[in-house]
């Protein structure tokens, strides 16, 4: 892109403005409460399954609003996180497939949800990370620490479910573009939505286009990336509400993923195909009853020269089933819930590509007991069988929350658990004639206790700053056994030695994280976040992500209200990570800047400027947990909402009219 055509798409948007004669656009000058700052009465679900205001859980729960994610400009899930999070870092592995460390424990450890919803599918220690764009989600919810008593395997270090936009509009569409500068990358979406009596339909295409990066050259022996490969991505996604009573809604969605990797001398194509069907029926006094289905499969195979070569097929199939029901007791809630999940895998990493399968089964119950206002104690227990390996695991959770005024202490202990992937048990893989892979049947879920306890205070200040802040203090233990990596295999009779998977001792992770905000009535918002990490020497198993001890995330942002129809938006984010203790002379301690400005138009027009690594930080040598950086880079970006266009249009006949 231009200048010549961005001074001409910035030209368009101001001429329109100047001739609408659209209402004045609220700013953050409006009165402002603590509310404002934590977002205290946003109504989450992840925590305890059931709708609770942030304010009211007594899980800590960390929420990233519309807001935040409109204003960190992220195109996926991946890139919202690492400028959100501290301690959390994606780093590559050697087939450059991303690989997840948050708070000490890798991505296997973490289970992600769309809507409550599992993902079929995995690249290196979790999903593909590109698939889950933020084009219609209208806010993240992540819990830190086990969750497994309420949502069973994988969820031993967290869960983070992205929740979709629901919209309240008569119809809604919106035209966007981004250009980068950096690998010629380009973002083009549209969404568009309507809502028509019991009918509300949401919409969404994403396609990224991005050209291979050459960050050294084939003579630099000592960095393990000299290339980052281009790649090619479309997204889209349905979801239909339909209400055919005030009291039932039924959920209908499906979408469709690809992504083109681009590398010198073969091309990976990785497919999803997803769909599922909801029904929510709503009880007296705030209960409901919950049935769903969903059906999701991942693909993945290898091209060369356009051709074929069925040397890395792929194929992820889930159907899983889905009950729940909530119960209100007086101030209290009982819930039910059971799932089946069936799993089908077949891939190159099996001997002769033969296919396996897995059911699981699982049952769990929660009682939400409020016996005062200040006091809320909430209990669950849960039950998980796999048919593969013939086990089962129960898990607990026990969470208490007491409320004063201004402060709010919670403790938690939640036990977690992740059985054992078909790939860990059946593998048989020769890893480019390095060595060989071996599965094992034997092994047994790996288990954790997790200990959790945490101090909110929030309030309101005066004076020139009149605003509002949260300070948030908590502390963690996760004690991890049995945990599954892979030790030296001789093989038989010495033949084909290589690594086989196995059940470990177990580690211990502790760490402290810190969060604050403050927002005043001038339209100045300020956040900062900090974590420590330590872990046992022995968490180290993986040659791609190394723990860091310390790690924060900041950001400062001003908005101004110009004129009647334009609203300026400036921030300066970054975040910093630094040296770990294990691996440090192969990733040393970074920080990362990014400056942001967003010009709104009538509500209607967007333009947004973002330099990314302001400071121009380079790694010198590109290790798998580098940051994947040549330097500073430029984007530019255009947002058009096309209905708040015919909207500012009637509203100025309307005010001619009256004249």
């Amino acid at each position: 892109m231009t200048r010549k055509h961005i001074l001409t798409l910035g030209g368009l948007a101001m001429s329109y403005a100047l001739m609408a004669g659209t209402p004045v656009v609220p700013s953050k000058s409006a009165e402002l409460g603590v509310d404002s700052v934590l977002n205290i009465e946003q109504v989450v679900v992840t925590a305890t399954r059931t709708p609770k205001a942030l304010k009211d859980v007594p899980v800590v729960t960390q929420v990233i609003g519309l807001k935040d994610i409109q204003r960190s400009d992220a195109t996926n899930i991946q890139d919202l996180l690492i400028n959100e999070l501290p301690g959390l870092e994606f780093s590559y592995a050697m087939s450059q497939e991303t690989s997840l460390n948050m708070n000490g424990v890798n991505g296997s450890a973490m289970l992600f949800l769309v809507d409550g919803e599992r993902l079929a599918g995995e690249t290196m220690d979790n999903i593909d990370y590109t698939r889950l764009n933020l084009d219609n989600i209208g806010r993240v919810e992540i819990v830190k620490g086990a969750a497994s008593a309420l949502y069973g395997a994988n969820a031993v270090g967290g869960v983070v479910n992205l929740i979709s936009r629901e919209n309240t509009e008569p119809w809604t569409l919106n035209l966007n573009s981004r250009y980068m500068s950096e690998g010629n990358n380009w973002r083009n979406g549209l969404h568009t939505s309507f809502k028509q009596g019991r009918w509300n339909s949401q919409t969404s295409v994403q396609h990224t286009c991005m050209n291979t990066v050459q960050l050294t050259d084939a003579f630099d022996t000592k960095s393990n990336i000299q290339n980052l490969w281009g790649n090619n991505t479309l997204n889209v996604k349905e979801r239909l509400i339909f209400n055919p009573i005030d009291k039932l809604k039924l959920i209908a969605r499906g979408g469709y993923f690809n992504r083109h990797s681009k590398r010198s001398n073969y091309t990976d194509n990785y497919k999803d195909y997803t769909a599922g069907l909801r029904s929510i029926y709503e009880l007296k006094k705030g209960g409901n009853i919950e049935l769903s289905y969903a059906y999701d499969q991942y693909d993945k195979a290898r091209y060369i020269s356009e051709k074929r070569t069925h040397d890395h097929d792929y194929s992820n199939r889930q159907h899983v089933v889905h009950a729940l029901i909530n119960l209100p007791l007086n101030n209290n809630i009982l819930t039910f819930g059971a799932d089946f999940l069936h799993d089908y895998l077949t891939t190159y990493q099996f001997k002769n590509n033969e296919a396996k399968r897995q059911q699981s089964y699982d049952a769990f119950l929660q009682f939400d007991y409020n016996p005062a206002k200040w006091l809320n104690i909430v209990a669950s227990v849960r039950n998980d069988y796999f048919s593969a390996s013939h086990s089962d695991a129960t898990t607990a959770r026990l969470a208490t929350m007491l409320k004063f005024t201004g402060l709010s202490i919670r403790g938690s202990y939640a036990g977690g658990f992740r059985a054992p992937t078909l790939k860990e048990m059946y593998m048989n893989f020769d890893m480019a004639g390095i060595m060989m892979i071996y599965g094992n049947e034997n092994l047994k879920p790996e288990r954790s206790n997790n200990y959790n306890l945490a101090l909110e205070h929030y309030g309101t200040t005066t004076g020139w700053l009149e605003g509002s802040y949260s300070v948030t203090l908590s502390g963690y233990i996760n004690k991890y056994n049995k945990r599954i990596t892979t030790t030296d295999y001789a093989g038989d009779n010495n033949n084909d030695a290589g690594e086989m998977y196995c059940n470990d001792d177990g580690v211990t992770i502790s760490g402290i994280d810190f969060n604050a905000k403050y927002r005043t009535k001038l339209g100045i918002d300020a956040g900062f976040a900090y974590n420590y990490l330590h872990a046992s020497a022995n968490s180290v198993t993986s040659q791609f992500s190394q723990p860091r001890p310390h790690s924060m995330t900041w950001h400062l942002d001003y908005e101004k209200q110009l004129q009647k129809n334009y609203l300026l938006s400036t921030s300066i984010s970054g975040r910093y990570l630094s040296r770990p203790k294990t691996q440090a002379e192969t990733c040393g301690a970074y920080s990362l800047w990014k400056a942001t400005i967003m010009l709104q138009i009538m509500k209607a027009f967007k333009l947004t400027a973002v330099i990314d690594n302001l400071f121009g930080y380079t790694p010198k040598t590109y290790y798998w947990n580098s940051p994947t950086t040549k330097g500073r880079t430029f984007s530019i970006g255009l947002s058009i909402d096309i209905d708040k266009i015919k909207k500012g249009r009637l509203a100025s006949l309307q005010i001619s009219q009256l004249n």
